[in-house]
C-alpha cells in the first residue's frame, strides 16, 4: 500500500511531460532522500485483463533500461502482489515470497483451525462463489485443493465466459441488492461473491421464500471481532481490540459491536489507506468497509505474545483459544484486503461456532439506509469534517441536514464530496423507510 507521504510524488510524476521526466525523478529522489546507490528490486504481478500484459512488460522494460532488479509473478490478484511484497519487505518473516508460500501458509492454518471443530456436517462444509470472471477465480483453482478436506468451493463466473465484473462480483451484489447473474442459487445456501481483483468480498443468500439477502463488509467485521474477542476473554489476555468503519458503516453494526459485543469502534475518512492506519493502532485492529474489502491487523507485541502463550498456557482451554488466534494470525493477509483469506477466515469461524449463514445474518438487523449521488458544478463548495460525518462549508447545509435527522429513530445522514468526479455523494438512515427528500429517492 503506497504511503500517504508518496501520494503527492505520484502525482507529480503522472501528470510530468515526458521531455521533464527525468527531473522529476530527481526532484522526487530528492524530497524522499532517496539512496540512489542502493540497488532497487520491483515485485511486478498482472490480472486477466487484454491490457494487462502490454503494460506488465512496459513496466519491465521500464525497469531493465533503469538497471533496476525485478521478480515478475505472472497471473497474481492484487491481495497476493501485496502479499508478495510484504514478504521480501520482511525478508520472509511474514512468509514464502511464492504462490506456493502463499497457499501453504493460509492452507495450513485453515485446516488447522477446522480441525477443531465438532461440526461434521457437508452442508457446512460447502460454498459457492462467484468470482466476477476476473482473476480470482483462476487463483482458488489453484488453491482449491490445498484446503479441500476442509471446504468444497463450486466457482461461478470463472471467465471462461462473460465480461470482467459484469452483472456479477461483489460491487455489482452490493450496489444492486440481488445475485449475481450466472449463479444457480438455492434457499438457504451459502454464497460469496469476490470482486474483479480479488481484494473485496460479500456474503449473500436465498431464504425460503426466495428473498435475497446481503451479507456485506460490517457484517464481516462483526463475526471476525465477535470471535476474536470471545477468544481474548478465553485467555484471559488483556490485547486491546479496536474496529475501524467508516461514515457508511451501518448504524446497527456500531451499536451491535460497542454495545452488545463492548469493543471500541472508530471511524475513518473513506479509503482503506485511511482504516489499514487506524488499525494499526491497536493490538488486533479489525477494519473493513461496507463493499468487503477489509482484514485484521496483529501489532508484532500482540503477534509475539500470543504464539509465546501457545507454548506457555497449561490449562487446555486456554492453550486451545491461544492456539486458534495463532491459526487467525496466519490465515490473515495483513498486506491488504484479501477476498480469498477472508473468505476462510469467514468459513472456518462459521464452522467453529456451528453458525447457518442465517444465524450469522441474524446477528442484527440493519437499519433502513439509501445512497445516491447528485451531479454539482464544483464538488469542492462542500467540505467535510469528523471523518466526513459533519459539514462545515457551505454554511447552514449542516443545520439543515440535522433539522431533518431530528425527525426521525435512530436516524442519521451526511453528505460528502466525491474524491474524483463532480458528484456529491449522500448517505441517509433511519429505523423505517428513508422518505424522499426533494427531486431524488434517498
Amino acid at each position: 500500500m503506497l504511503a500517504p507521504s508518496w501520494e503527492e510524488h505520484a502525482t507529480c510524476l503522472a501528470n510530468a511531460e515526458e521531455q521533464d521526466m527525468p527531473r522529476v525523478l530527481m526532484d522526487i529522489s530528492v524530497k524522499a532522500a532517496v539512496n540512489l546507490q542502493q540497488d532497487a528490486f520491483i515485485v511486478i504481478g498482472r490480472d486477466t485483463r487484454s491490457t494487462s500484459e502490454k503494460l506488465s512488460q512496459s513496466v519491465i522494460d521500464g525497469v531493465t533500461v533503469l538497471e533496476g532488479q525485478f521478480h515478475d509473478y505472472g497471473l497474481v490478484t492484487t491481495p497476493q502482489l501485496h502479499y508478495m511484497v510484504y514478504c521480501r519487505n520482511t525478508s520472509g518473516q511474514y512468509g514464502e515470497a511464492t504462490l506456493e508460500g502463499y497457499y501453504q501458509k493460509l492452507s495450513k492454518a485453515f485446516m488447522e483451525l477446522t480441525k477443531q471443530t465438532l461440526c461434521s456436517e457437508d452442508e457446512y462444509r460447502s460454498l459457492k462463489v462467484d468470482c466476477a470472471n476476473g482473476i480470482g477465480a483462476l487463483k482458488l483453482k489453484e488453491m482449491e485443493h490445498y484446503v479441500s478436506q476442509g471446504l468444497s468451493v463450486q466457482l461461478f463466473n470463472d471467465g471462461t465466459k462473460g465480461k470482467l465484473n459484469h452483472l456479477c462480483g461483489a460491487d455489482f451484489v452490493k450496489s444492486h441488492q440481488k445475485p449475481p447473474q450466472g449463479m444457480e442459487m438455492k434457499s438457504n445456501e451459502r454464497c460469496c461473491s469476490f470482486d474483479g481483483d480479488a481484494d473485496r468480498i460479500v456474503y449473500h443468500y436465498l431464504d425460503v421464500d426466495g428473498h435475497f439477502h446481503l451479507i456485506d463488509g460490517d457484517k464481516i467485521a462483526t463475526l471476525i471481532s465477535s470471535f476474536l474477542k470471545e477468544l481474548l476473554l478465553e485467555i484471559g489476555e488483556s490485547l486491546n481490540i479496536g474496529v475501524v468503519q467508516t461514515a457508511y458503516a451501518n448504524g446497527s453494526s456500531t451499536r451491535y459491536l460497542e454495545e452488545v459485543m463492548k469493543v471500541p469502534v472508530y471511524c475513518t475518512k473513506t479509503g482503506v489507506k485511511h482504516l489499514h492506519h487506524k488499525a494499526q493502532e491497536f493490538d488486533i485492529g479489525v477494519y473493513f468497509e461496507a463493499n468487503g474489502h477489509g482484514t485484521v491487523l496483529f501489532s508484532k507485541a500482540a503477534e509475539t505474545k500470543i504464539r509465546q502463550l501457545t507454548k506457555e498456557l497449561e490449562d487446555e482451554k486456554r492453550k486451545a483459544a491461544a492456539k486458534m488466534l495463532e491459526n487467525v494470525i496466519d490465515l490473515f493477509n495483513q498486506a491488504a484486503g484479501d477476498a480469498i483469506s477472508d473468505m476462510l477466515v469467514i468459513e472456518a469461524i462459521l464452522t467453529l461456532k456451528d453458525l447457518t449463514i442465517q444465524q450469522w445474518d441474524a446477528l442484527y438487523v440493519d437499519l433502513p439506509n439509501r445512497q445516491l449521488k447528485v451531479k454539482v458544478a464544483d464538488r469542492q463548495v462542500i467540505s467535510t469534517t469528523d471523518a466526513e460525518r459533519q459539514v462545515v462549508t457551505p454554511p447552514g447545509l449542516q443545520e439543515a441536514i440535522n433539522d431533518l435527522v431530528k425527525k426521525y429513530k435512530l436516524s442519521r445522514a451526511f453528505v460528502r464530496p466525491s474524491g474524483t468526479e463532480d458528484v456529491v455523494r449522500v448517505y441517509a438512515e433511519a429505523d423505517s423507510q428513508v422518505r424522499k427528500c426533494g427531486p431524488c429517492t434517498c
